[in-house]
């Protein structure tokens, strides 16, 4: 049997990470895990009980109780949150904007990314976040960074939004741009490329694309491992 890869998909948000991500699991038969919807997940929480994104020692608490599990449904991976399922809600855009705050504190992330590893360690996973070949998973088998352009990422962005008529194109860009910042410069776990990822730039690829051109990797990386050797390293 070949042997099952954990695979690393990083990059700011809007690259296209979840759809590649999800594409590249049903492909290979793996497991995907959206650490961003964790994240999420605790925020959701934080506004259902009143939590400041300011109280760490309460979020750190959230993070370290929440009951959460991935399931696969055909329509794609859903999230529950003790039991409840919360796909649908961690993705309003008030949870999007605490997400963003909540996931700088380093109390959060430590209690979540012990919980990524224990769901990662098997293989046979794809798992996409900002700091997973860096953090979670240095010692992953192939680490891909997603990148694009602010202002394409925002454009996608508010494509994504448009049917709610909730924001102006200056606004998602704005917003977007503030989330990289807080991103790239918060103290534990900042959004870099992992020195040995391979950087992909979706500008003018499609998500079925990207997947391609990762799928080539994973497939040279098994062909090769199996022999006892390594690539992209």
């Amino acid at each position: 049997m070949p042997k099952r890869l954990l695979i690393a998909i990083d990059g700011p948000a809007g690259a296209g990470k979840s759809t590649v991500a999800r594409m590249l699991a049903e492909r290979l038969g793996y497991c995907y895990i959206d650490t961003g919807a964790m994240y999420r997940a605790v925020a959701l929480l934080a506004i259902e009980t009143g939590t400041s994104p300011d109280d760490v020692a309460a979020l750190a608490k959230l993070a370290a109780e929440a009951d959460m599990a991935f399931e696969r449904h055909p329509t794609g991976n859903h999230l529950l949150l003790h039991g409840r399922d919360v796909t649908k809600d961690i993705r309003r855009p008030e949870v999007t904007r605490a997400a963003s705050l909540v996931s700088v504190h380093p109390a959060v992330r430590s209690k979540l990314v012990a919980r990524q590893r224990e769901l990662g360690r098997a293989g046979g996973v794809v798992m996409e976040g900002r700091d997973i070949g860096t953090k979670v998973f240095p010692q992953a088998d192939l680490k891909i960074f997603l990148d694009a352009p602010l202002e394409v990422r925002g454009g996608r962005r508010f494509h994504d939004l448009k049917g709610a008529g909730r924001k102006s194109p200056a606004e998602v860009l704005q917003e977007m741009a503030e989330r990289d910042q807080r991103d790239r410069d918060r103290k534990q776990s900042p959004l870099v490329p992992a020195e040995d990822s391979v950087r992909i730039d979706s500008t003018r690829l499609s998500a079925e694309e990207v997947a391609e051109e990762i799928l080539k990797l994973v497939k040279q990386k098994i062909a090769v491992g199996s022999r006892g050797s390594q690539v992209l390293e």
